[in-house]
């Protein structure tokens, strides 16, 4: 419950708020299922899906998906003043952050993570974000050594300005994940037009071998 009331605060807002790059670096790629409005409204709810049983709560220490070759160190996020998620630093183009007032990865509910397409001096961790695919695998090393093994269901990308908060941020039954970015039209003063989302749901966990 108090993830999902934490999670509820974030409603009305934009998880990234604009990319950091100058412009004049390579943009990331957008996901080929880019449109929102040609698929079913809730992308986890396939009718053949099959749950792993949720974990306890963790923190999550390291992030790894392998298609897209990102192996990233994870870091807990909070909120500012207007409430928006504060972005990790865009002085460690490698570093993933999560949402550590809501649900932790593997655990019963709706994860929350982020990351930077690019900064000033390039691209970032989640620059490749939009190249996954249905059924892709995201793994996320966790501080009691368990590993929560994810399956992605949906590769989205949603202008900014009609960002389906609830459906990106609101709670879920089972053991889900989102992992975001930026990504869109690239605009010098307003940043990017929209936000790469990614949706996964647990499918296996994994015990560190001591």
């Amino acid at each position: 419950m108090a993830g999902a009331t934490a999670l509820a605060l974030l409603t009305g807002l934009w998880l990234v708020r604009d990319g950091s790059g100058d412009g004049d670096v390579e943009r990331p790629p957008a996901p080929v299922a880019a449109s929102a409005a040609t698929h079913a409204a809730v992308p986890n709810d396939a009718p053949n899906r099959v749950d792993a049983i949720p974990l306890s709560a963790s923190v999550p220490t390291r992030i790894r998906i392998p298609s897209i070759g990102v192996n990233a160190p994870m870091s807990g996020l909070g909120t500012g003043p207007d409430r928006r998620l504060s972005p990790p630093p865009v002085d460690n183009r490698n570093l993933v952050g999560w949402y550590r007032d809501g649900v932790a990865p593997g655990a019963r509910g709706n994860a929350v993570t982020v990351g930077h397409a690019d900064t000033r001096s390039g691209p970032a961790v989640f620059f490749k974000l939009g190249l996954l695919r249905v059924g892709d695998r995201i793994e996320v090393q966790r501080r009691d050594r368990q590993t929560a093994v994810f399956t992605i269901d949906a590769v989205r990308s949603y202008p900014k300005n009609a960002f389906p908060d609830e459906l990106v941020y609101g709670p879920t039954r089972a053991a889900e994940l989102r992992v975001i970015t930026c990504g869109g039209r690239y605009d010098k003063k307003t940043g990017y037009a929209a936000n790469v989302v990614v949706f996964a749901h647990l499918t296996n966990t994994r015990q560190a071998i001591r």
